[in-house]
């Protein structure tokens, strides 16, 4: 009797290895079918092309912002979804007005013009531009060491650069952020007339780069205007200050700010067979900076999250829930479109159980990073082996994407696709940003890498893991 038993037991053993194992068959063919699809068919960089070089850059509240609005619910209204819509969202509108100008001026020896570029936000300068002393500092931090009575009346230049040691170049660009997005703001505080920000970027060029900035709670009168300088003209300026620390900074901005204009996030979705009511998101941000036409941030991420639907439906394969693209809007300058979408998600009660995100450029794609459960990631990384053949290695928790992250809470896992980002600061926010710095190939990897996610989570969900997380609790 026990030798039957015994027997049962080992057949039953093996008979599930094999279903296993002609599962992970199965899951690695599909994954194959996605990625040869991408490469040998994909659309990903047709509709780049047209979102970059037709259009252009799509600052928020803008016409170029409304025309991709148009332009890309009309492309996805052509891939047959089971619905297609746009939901309404305030948003911020600023606008850059004529090139900015401004030059250094040695207390003696010829002026010399550098590069710079308004912050997004930034008021403007008198109409007669701004003039004066310059104080270097290293940070927000370094404010304090001088005091009042050294940078009132003064321009403040903030030049600490982002860390060239640190391999991850995000990491290297949080380090420094700060400096653009609330300088003014402290600088203030201390009496400053104006601020001048080095570009966030590791290369040393004459292109600067903008980004947002925020004046907080300070008064309109307080307010003072802010512009990046090139990377190459900071290292000028401050060796130039370390020679005479008494030379002066011009600068002529024209920006200015209007009232919050209607815009739209741009959504379409694939109805779930099995389970409608679980919903999976896969989105980018439609928005982009001026100064370039937006292709890596986050053009790539629109149409890569585009093209997500369209291999599903090409492919054949019906999902069992609610694949949903959003295309948010403001995530630049206000983050207004994610946070309508949660807002929304919330009224209605809708149950997300997975959000991907993609704007982080569009380079190689490396992997994945999961803001998810022990269990959940414990999971996820079972699904590891599929992604190797294709030299997607990167697996880890940590964070996922500045518009999804709004829908955190609950059981719902994000995650931000990770691309090779040792060149993304070349263009991040700069002129650079264009259509010519992506590769083909490379967006239409980092698609299939998306949508083979997607897929892998379509498939077997987060129920159990989200049931051996409560029975540990």
């Amino acid at each position: 009797m026990k030798k039957i038993l015994s027997l049962i037991l080992v057949l039953a053993i093996g008979h599930t290895i094999q279903a296993q194992m002609s599962m992970q068959e199965q899951d690695s063919l599909n994954l194959r079918k996605l990625y040869d699809m991408s490469l040998l068919n994909g659309q990903s960089y047709e509709w780049l092309d047209h979102l970059s070089n037709q259009i252009g850059g799509r600052l928020s509240g803008s016409v170029n912002a409304q025309r991709a609005v148009e332009y890309t619910k009309a492309e996805l209204e052509k891939l047959g979804l089971d619905k297609v819509w746009l939901q309404p969202v305030m948003v911020p509108k600023w606008t850059r007005g004529v090139q900015e100008y401004a030059y250094v001026q040695p207390s003696q020896g010829p002026t010399t013009t550098v590069n710079i570029t308004a912050l997004g936000g930034s008021v403007a300068t008198p109409e007669t531009g701004l003039r004066g002393k310059v104080i270097e500092v290293q940070g927000i931090d370094d404010l304090t060491r001088y005091g009042k009575e050294q940078i009132e009346g003064k321009i403040v230049f903030y030049n600490r650069p982002m860390r060239p040691d640190l391999i991850h170049t995000f990491e290297a660009y949080g380090g420094c952020v700060d400096q653009r997005y609330a300088g003014a703001k402290e600088a203030a505080k201390y009496g400053a007339k104006g601020v001048i920000v080095r570009s966030l970027s590791h290369k040393i060029d004459d292109n600067p780069h903008t980004g947002s900035m925020s004046y907080g709670e300070l008064p309109n009168e307080k307010r003072i205007p802010a512009a990046a300088i090139s990377t190459k003209d900071a290292e000028y300026l401050s060796s130039l200050l370390k020679l005479d620390p008494e030379m002066d900074f011009y600068y002529k901005m024209n920006c200015r700010n209007f009232a919050d204009v209607e815009s739209y996030n741009v959504i379409g979705e694939i109805t779930g067979s099995e389970f409608p009511e679980e919903i999976i998101v896969v989105g980018g941000h439609l928005d982009s900076w001026d100064l370039g036409d937006g292709s890596h941030d986050d053009g790539a991420g629109v149409v890569q999250s585009m093209e997500v639907l369209r291999l599903f439906k090409e492919s054949g394969l019906r999902p069992k829930r609610t694949i949903r693209v959003v295309l948010f809007m403001n995530e630049e300058n206000g983050l207004r479109g994610g946070n309508k979408y949660a807002e929304v998600a919330r009224e209605k009660n809708e149950n997300h159980i997975f959000a991907l995100e993609s704007d982080a450029g569009g380079f190689t794609p490396r992997g994945f990073s999961f803001d998810a459960s022990d269990a959940q990631f414990k999971k996820i990384q079972s699904w590891e082996p599929l992604f190797k053949p294709y030299l997607i290695h990167y697996f880890e928790q940590g964070g996922s994407g500045a518009d999804i992250g709004p829908l955190k809470g609950g059981n719902i896992v994000l995650a931000g696709l990770r691309p090779d980002s040792q060149r993304y600061f070349d263009h991040h926010h700069a002129a650079t940003d264009t259509f010519d710095a992506v590769n083909k190939r490379e967006l239409e990897l980092g698609a299939a890498t998306m949508a083979s996610l997607v897929y892998l989570v379509d498939k077997y969900g987060f129920e159990k893991i989200q049931q051996k997380d409560e029975i540990l609790k």
